[in-house]
């Protein structure tokens, strides 16, 4: 059955007059009668008792008649679904980040991606950081990465949406707690947390890349997989935490004291990334609405000696 004769016999069941269903149609009449004997035919069972006064159903085809118009309504969701997905006002995109430092960027696109295409479904990448980010989106394992550069990445296309400062959390009882000032030298022969150079993250080559220039390797005493562990650890007096002023507004303080870098230390950029040849129109429409509830850089920062309370 195709859809055409389903929609001529709904319009004749409802209607239950040839000329009117014709009519709503904008059918010959003619036409929707031949269509109507073929549907009849190709089901083998008449729907319909004509008279010379009136039409009516019959049993056949009252049972027809459920079926036929949720059939249809099928095939009118399927076409709508096929439009929304080519105008991309629906679909997936996949969408990589960090950690705590990424949740309120995160945050704002979702919520403002689902008031203006709520049929488009994001889903969530956590635990990315700047190189592993960077080569799931190239190898196509994500279709949209939020991550932090030094530099701008090469191979994608991208935008900073913020930039941020860093800082470094010590635990409360610590010499650099009570600092007025707190440089990059002062991490000489200080154990550190960090996260596994394997994870690539910015943050984490930003830092080794200042104690090279001041003269020294940093010394890490243990990594750890996220943010909240690396605080743990700061708490529990492991090592001083070298980190970004947006990720320590998102974290437990119990025991860690928050101080500025004196140094004049390269700018971290946060970059929204995707593939320059994606197409998808999906992701376009995510990328618009981007562009207005993250539409460019600025900086966050703490007050000198910010611990909890």
């Amino acid at each position: 059955m195709d859809t055409q004769k389903l929609q001529v016999f709904v319009a004749v069941a409802e209607e239950l007059h040839f000329g009117r269903a014709a009519a709503r149609l904008h059918l010959a009449q003619p036409h929707l009668s031949r269509t109507v004997r073929a549907l009849e035919t190709e089901l083998g069972a008449e729907m319909f008792r004509r008279t010379t006064r009136r039409v009516e159903l019959t049993p056949a085809g009252l049972a027809l008649l459920p079926h036929a118009r949720a059939l249809l309504t099928r095939t009118d969701e399927a076409r709508a679904a096929v439009t929304a997905a080519r105008d991309g006002r629906s679909g997936r995109v996949r969408i990589s980040f960090a950690g705590p430092s990424a949740h309120a960027a995160v945050g704002q696109l979702a919520r403002a991606v689902r008031e203006q295409h709520p049929l488009v479904d994001l889903e969530f990448l956590p635990g990315r950081y700047g190189a592993t980010a960077l080569t799931e989106l190239l190898d196509g394992d994500a279709d949209l990465a939020l991550a932090r550069f030094v530099r701008p990445p090469v191979g994608v296309a991208s935008r900073v949406v913020a930039r941020e400062r860093c800082v470094v959390a010590v635990p409360t009882g610590h010499r650099l707690a009570r600092a007025t000032t707190v440089s990059i030298g002062d991490f000489r022969d200080e154990p550190l947390v960090a996260f596994p150079e394997s994870f690539g993250s910015a943050v984490r080559a930003t830092l080794v890349e200042q104690c090279h220039a001041a003269g020294f390797a940093p010394r890490f005493a243990q990594t750890a997989p996220d943010s909240w562990t690396c605080m743990a650890l700061v708490s529990a007096g492991v090592g001083l935490h070298f980190t970004t002023a947006s990720a320590v507004t998102h974290l437990p303080l119990d025991g860690v004291c928050v101080q500025e870098i004196s140094d004049p230390l390269p700018p971290i950029d946060v970059v929204l990334a995707w593939r320059h040849d994606d197409e998808s129109a999906v992701l376009r429409r995510v990328l618009q609405t981007s562009d207005e509830v993250l539409p460019g850089a600025g900086t966050a920062s703490v007050r000198p000696g910010t611990s909890a309370r």
